[in-house]
């Protein structure tokens, strides 16, 4: 059950990741990145290594995505910290 489950994550990674190459909307490239980082989280979490299924999900799907989020914020806002 566990090899399928796997399987599954994986191709749903690689559809994301696809995703987010070809998406014209700057925006919906970042949460499809988000997205690819939670399902590596709930990977690791499958294969038996929670501390870097935690590590993951707080970094690479939380803080990172914030962190594109908020650039794209200041971008399309124009401002600049002159």
């Amino acid at each position: 059950m566990i090899p399928v489950i796997v399987i599954v994550l994986g191709v749903v990674m690689l559809s994301a990741a696809f995703a987010a190459i070809y998406f014209k909307s700057l925006l919906s490239s970042i949460i499809s990145a988000g997205v690819i980082s939670l399902l590596a989280s709930v990977l690791y979490l499958i294969l038996g290594s929670p501390d870097v299924a935690m590590t993951e999900a707080s970094i690479g799907s939380g803080l990172t995505t914030v962190i594109f989020l908020f650039a794209l914020y200041r971008v399309r806002k124009g401002n600049s910290d002159d």
